[in-house]
């Protein structure tokens, strides 16, 4: 079949640009029903490492005539017993009357005549597999009249397209995993990063760091934004990343971007190892709110990682956070002498020498990560 210039514009192009959508290829859907002049279609797409029991995507679309009626009911469709989806052979397309069970009277005459209260007549059915990462079951639909020769012929033509689609989705879906791990790990320690070029234009912050300071867009149309500060800080900013450019194994240097609330931005030179092309930073800037986790998520993970009762684990944390120990103990409604009892019960038991090994041992462990 002959690719028309149509089919890039409505169907390719969509289809590469919907893997940025959320959720994906809702132009692609809208368009195919639409080149298909089918009446109503949906998409349900799965991840292989979806946990038990959590409900795959499920994607509607509608022609004009029908985007009144309710989306076809998937689960629905799905207690019918048509054609196994898993079953169905990736990249080839089946007819509706492929799907019913002929072999079985009684649960065939359950299906068709379910099919008609939905308006569904004829229908094909799409599935695409991301080589064992996801898999895509697409179904389009008709109530008066069977789907042409050049209707099948173009979805035959998009099934390929589509898989790639769909391994570039899960892909993408596994690099999102690994970067909300990422933030959500130093969120919790009160940490936020940007990455910055060499002239101090910032390419790229965590949700953090965006929360924090105040991005405006470079001026003149340029990429990249920059940081909102005082004209002397600017400079210094400017400066600190023009110098660990020129030296990325330079002494990290420390600048004040906000007085009123005490932040500072430790700058170093960037050595990050990314796959190529990439536009590499030449800076990383760190800033760090002092945050700390949970307590009582923290006691208990001191408890578990030493063995420490909750009373000690409590007594820990609480030196952890700066307090002396008497005034811990006091906190904890601990005698002066219980304190000291659980004191060197913690030491003994964390093989630490004392309450400032102690506080390294905290801080450094997976308490503030609870």
């Amino acid at each position: 079949m002959a690719v028309l210039s149509a089919d890039h514009r409505e169907l390719f192009l969509p289809l590469i640009e919907g893997i940025h959508e959320s959720p994906p290829w809702g132009a692609f859907l809208r368009n195919l029903v639409g080149r298909m002049v089918a009446r109503r279609a949906f998409m349900v797409i799965t991840l292989a490492n979806a946990m038990p029991g959590q409900e795959p995507m499920v994607l509607h679309a509608a022609a004009p005539r029908a985007a009144q009626e309710p989306p076809i009911d998937f689960r629905r469709l799905e207690a019918l017993r048509l054609h196994p989806y898993g079953a169905l052979r990736p990249g080839r397309i089946y007819a509706l009357y492929e799907m019913l069970d002929y072999d079985d009277r009684a649960q065939l005459a359950l299906q068709r005549a379910a099919l008609a209260e939905m308006g569904i007549r004829y229908g094909r059915w799409l599935r695409v597999s991301a080589g064992g990462a996801a898999d895509a079951w697409l179904v389009l639909v008709r109530e008066r009249e069977d789907f042409s020769g050049s209707a099948v012929a173009l979805l035959d033509a998009v099934a390929v397209h589509l898989a790639a689609a769909l391994r570039t989705l899960a892909a993408l879906i596994d690099q999102r995993l690994q970067t909300a791990l990422a933030q959500a790990a130093l969120g919790r320690l009160g940490i936020g990063q940007l990455a910055f070029d060499g002239e101090g234009r910032v390419m790229a912050a965590d949700p953090l760091a965006e929360a924090t300071l105040v991005l405006m867009p470079e001026p003149g149309g340029r990429p990249g934004r920059r940081l909102q500060l005082r004209p002397d800080a600017a400079r210094r900013l400017d400066g600190a990343c023009q110098a660990l450019a020129a030296d990325p194994h330079a002494a990290p240097q420390i600048v004040r971007v906000d007085d009123a609330r005490g932040i500072d931005l430790l700058l170093r030179g960037s050595d990050m190892a990314l796959a190529e092309p990439c536009a590499r930073p030449a800076v990383i800037g760190v800033l760090r709110d002092a945050v700390r986790e949970p307590a009582r998520h923290a006691i208990r993970t001191l408890a578990a990682r030493h063995g420490l009762s909750a009373n000690e684990a409590a007594l820990a944390h609480a030196l952890s956070l700066g307090e002396s120990l008497m005034e811990a103990g006091r906190r904890l409604h601990l005698s002066d002498e219980t304190a000291r009892n659980y004191s060197k019960r913690v030491y003994a038991k964390t093989a630490t020498r004392g309450q400032a090994d102690l506080v390294r041992l905290v801080l450094t462990g997976l308490a503030p990560l609870s």
